[in-house]
């Protein structure tokens, strides 16, 4: 058997399959693609005419389909479908047609930008086209779609127009607040809320949102306070109860706000527009099952009255918010003439900006720096809470044993207990070595860069050194230049 024969035909015949197959893919995908189509009106038109945009379906049942597009200067109007069916050869093809129709406002030229639709789960675009719009004919065929020209409250409602209602909604708009009065410089949390109904999400939804809410913002702003805002990347929906049923929480806006003198907060009534959709009363899918409206919610007014501190020799300064302190020591056994680091951490809550260094009352015997300063904050779950570090670099100069106690001690106002209250030190330090206040030069630490000065070489060395040894290097350079240069001549 010649076995070279035989494997070229099959590879032949396998080719020839697919070609068949290729084929006929191609003569089905066409048919497939036009079984829905976009078709738009004409152009021009006159002012008195519909501009329409029809969906055709060729031997199918309209299921699903998006809205029409809406066109700038026209008006959408009402909407209608027909049937046609047609038998040639015994083949019966039906084709079904939905029509919208669009009113233009007034005379010119407009464009109807690329679109596309969703009908039956299949994607159909359009380029769009140019639509001029000329003045009004007045003998118009009958058979002509004419606009109808009385004003919307006058004109009855169509046989084939849906009829739309207004349904009422759960949602309301309010502002929070955690606390109804406050010290000077308590912080308080005030907070914007959308409540709506799970149930009404489809009637109602956010519009020019960006703009209303930098008007917001701006009304919700206390001049006489230190803010601290809270940031947010998008505006997503909490899942909460009210009085037993189930609504979606927007937050909007939250910061927590420190009154900084005796000024009531106020936060005056505030809107907010929203899209409000009327629904069908008789939903289809031939015509849409609710049309947009607006409605304004609004918030009410709100004060919050600022209480002055307890009598205080330093009531004017003092800091206000729940504190704790934590201390620590770089070496708690020092040499004289070596510096050390104190850190004195305040945590807690409160307006950590406003918190200043305390002043240390300093023994004979010890130095101390201003001191570096680190603030770390965190904005979580309507609070602001954090630690602010203050690091002391300390140089002892005489030896001997000293509590941190009797140098540093910090007053707050405590709103919990509406008291005030003191974080002082507990740690001790102990000098040793020789009194060291006579000594000529400062040994405070200043880094690992000056630590290497004992291991360095520190003999002299003349300032015109390295000129010397310039001078001397071109010359030889010179030399070396004019022996090749007599070589290269001779030879």
């Amino acid at each position: 058997m010649n076995y070279n024969l035989v494997v070229p035909q099959r590879h032949l015949l396998m080719r020839l399959f697919i070609l068949l197959f290729l084929l006929c893919v191609a003569s089905v995908v066409p048919v497939l693609a036009q079984q829905i189509s976009l078709e738009l009106g004409k152009s021009p038109l006159p002012l008195n005419q519909y501009y329409t945009i029809s969906v055709k379906l060729q031997d199918q049942q309209l299921k699903e389909y998006t809205p029409f597009p809406e066109i700038e200067g026209f008006k959408r109007s009402n909407k209608y479908s027909s049937t046609k069916t047609i038998i040639t050869g015994g083949k019966t093809t039906t084709i079904l047609t939905i029509t919208q129709n669009y009113a233009a406002l007034e005379e010119g030229e407009y464009a109807l930008r690329p679109f596309s639709m969703e009908v039956n789960g299949q994607t159909v675009q359009s380029k769009g086209m140019a639509i001029e719009v000329t003045p009004m004919q007045l003998n118009v065929p009958q058979q002509v779609n004419v606009p109808d020209l009385i004003s919307e409250d006058d004109t009855p409602v169509a046989a084939d127009e849906p009829e739309f209602i207004d349904k009422d909604d759960n949602a309301f708009l309010t502002i929070y607040t955690d606390k109804k009065e406050v010290f000077v410089g308590e912080g308080v949390n005030v907070v914007l809320y959308f409540y709506l109904a799970e149930t009404d999400q489809q009637l109602l939804d956010f519009y020019d949102f960006a703009n209303q809410l930098s008007i917001i913002v701006r009304q919700l702003k206390q001049p006489n306070t230190w803010e601290e805002a809270f940031d947010f990347t998008e505006i997503t929906p909490e899942n909460v109860t009210v009085q037993g049923e189930p609504y979606l929480r927007f937050k909007l806006y939250e910061s927590v706000l420190y009154p900084l003198n005796l000024e009531p907060l106020r936060f005056p009534q505030l809107k907010l527009q929203m899209i409000k959709y009327r629904v069908a009363k008789n939903p289809s899918l031939l015509a849409e099952d609710r049309q947009e409206g607006y409605k304004t919610f609004y918030s009410r007014e709100r004060m919050i009255p600022v209480k002055e501190l307890p009598p205080h020799p330093l009531r004017d300064v003092v800091p206000v918010g729940n504190y704790t302190l934590t201390e620590s020591l770089s070496k708690k056994r020092v040499a004289a003439n070596k510096s050390f680091t104190y850190l004195f951490e305040v945590n807690g809550e409160g307006n950590l900006a406003a918190i200043m260094p305390p002043a240390p009352e300093v023994p004979p015997g010890l130095e101390f720096y201003p001191p570096d300063v680190r603030q770390d904050v965190t904005k979580r779950s309507g609070r602001v809470v954090g630690s602010k570090t203050f690091a002391y670099t300390v140089l002892p100069r005489e030896p001997g044993q000293y509590n941190i106690d009797n140098m540093l001690q910090w007053i707050y106002f405590n709103p919990t207990t509406a008291a005030y209250d003191t974080l002082r030190p507990s740690l001790q330090v102990q000098i040793t070595g020789a009194n060291g206040s006579n000594a000529l030069v400062l040994t405070r630490d200043l880094g690992s860069f000056y630590n290497i000065i004992e291991n360095e070489d520190n003999t002299l060395v003349d300032v015109h050194f390295f000129d010397t040894i310039k001078r001397y290097t071109t010359i030889i350079l010179l030399i070396l230049l004019l022996i090749s240069a007599f070589v290269f001549l001779k030879k």
